[in-house]
């Protein structure tokens, strides 16, 4: 049987081939991602450390993505996205490795150091798949924006069931074998799977023949832009109620066990990742474009934190409902977003438009932390849930400046780029 597999997947085109270990070398990353996130916030608050504590070690997890957006991009298309994606790889198990010290070598200098390391791992993995899809969708197909809509939602979707499944991963390994055992069985994970794309992802994918500057990692396209603002304050209102306030507030106000509160976010995530899927037959339910599609989604989604914060917080089923429907509205914001900013992006510097684009995403969870963080110490849950609604409308607002038709705007873009380029 294992036969007839490996001889399926050699018959099947390159491009759906190398998609594939791309998708596979996500995966991977992203389960230790969402693990670890899990086991950092519940091991160190169950050390005593105060929500807005836990929240400043993820300070430069946060931080490092924004600059490693911009940097990622700009390399991805000067080295090719297979070195990125593998840099990626390598910065997640030497951030791993520095957390298998003793747990009183565990101080927040080296936590946050180490945490900054993932940071960086995480959004060079992340650009690197995002850009390589536009890469190896076939252009001469007929429907191929339909096509790299589909292979966009699929990479995105699956990414965030997996990393649910990190969270959940995360909470049990904590219970089963504890901080240190986890991170091990993690690390090594992560060494097997560097080792197969090191063998087998194609060299040089996405390189740009033409060595772009440092100063071109900012975009000049007006939708792009617009586009990253919108991604910005739709991250960050996840973020301000999810990262910290959430896990602490189920741990503290309910005496929710950690692999419970690890389980409820990973059934959250993978249904969220599991709606992105499906994203692209959802979207075509509001006509008008991506202006109208775009702002219609994210109104939506302004109401649920908002009617959230008027119920009984006390009342966990409540809380529980409210968050399911925000996942499956933020899942399809989400995904819609991800595919126009690979649409939008030019075809010859694809990394750099998304990676930009990622840069504001990063800015968004950077924001949205810190927000948990202090929202919930100094003001509770509630507060919290006002400034998710509060952001969700703002980025309603950015989005009626995007163009209406994101296919015309694309390609006039790329035909600005090739006129840049001669």
């Amino acid at each position: 049987m294992a036969e007839s597999l490996a001889a399926r997947l050699r018959g099947l085109p390159f491009e759906v081939r190398q998609y594939l270990l791309i998708t596979g070398n996500y995966w991977a990353f992203t389960l230790t991602d969402g693990a670890l996130r899990m086991l950092v916030v519940l091991h160190f608050h169950q050390l005593g450390y105060s929500p807005l504590e836990v929240a400043l070690l993820f300070l430069f997890y946060e931080a490092f993505g924004v600059v490693t957006n911009l940097v990622g991009g700009w390399l991805g298309a000067r080295l090719g996205l297979n070195r990125t994606m593998n840099m990626g790889l390598g910065l997640q198990i030497v951030a791993l490795a520095m957390l298998m010290v003793p747990a009183a070598a565990l101080t927040v200098p080296w936590v946050m150091a180490a945490q900054a390391l993932s940071g960086i791992a995480k959004d060079l993995n992340k650009m690197s798949a995002k850009s390589a899809v536009k890469v190896l969708v076939p252009k001469e197909s007929a429907s191929a924006q339909s096509a790299l809509y589909r292979w966009v939602a699929i990479l995105t979707g699956s990414k965030n069931s997996l990393k649910g499944a990190g969270f959940f991963l995360g909470g049990l390994l904590l219970t089963l074998i504890g901080f240190r055992g986890a991170v091990i069985a993690m690390a090594l994970m992560l060494v097997a799977v560097l080792v197969m794309s090191l063998l087998r992802l194609k060299a040089d994918l996405g390189r740009q023949k033409r060595k772009p500057k440092f100063s071109e990692v900012f975009s000049k396209s007006r939708a792009i832009n617009v586009l990253s603002a919108a991604r910005l304050c739709l991250f960050a209102s996840r973020d301000v109620w999810f990262v910290v306030a959430l896990p602490v507030f189920l741990y503290d106000q309910h005496g929710w066990s950690h692999w419970t509160v690890g389980g409820l976010l990973a059934i959250w995530v993978i249904g969220y990742g599991g709606v992105q899927t499906q994203a692209p037959r959802l979207t075509s339910l509001i006509r008008g474009g991506a202006r109208m599609t775009t702002a219609s989604w994210a109104l939506a989604l302004a109401g649920l934190p908002a009617l959230l914060a008027l119920l009984p917080l006390a009342e966990v089923g409540w809380l529980v409902t409210g968050l399911l429907a925000f996942g499956v509205l933020f899942a399809i914001n989400s995904s819609w977003h991800s595919y126009l900013i690979v649409h939008y992006a030019r075809a010859d510097g694809v990394s750099m438009d998304v990676g930009f684009y990622y840069m504001a995403n990063a800015m968004g969870r950077l924001l949205g932390t810190l927000l948990s963080g202090w929202g919930y110490q100094v003001y509770g849950l509630t507060a919290c849930l006002w400034i998710s609604a509060a952001l969700v409308a703002a980025s309603a607002l950015m989005a009626l400046a995007l163009p209406r038709d994101p296919v015309s705007h694309a390609a006039a873009n790329d035909e600005s780029s090739k006129l840049d380029n001669r």
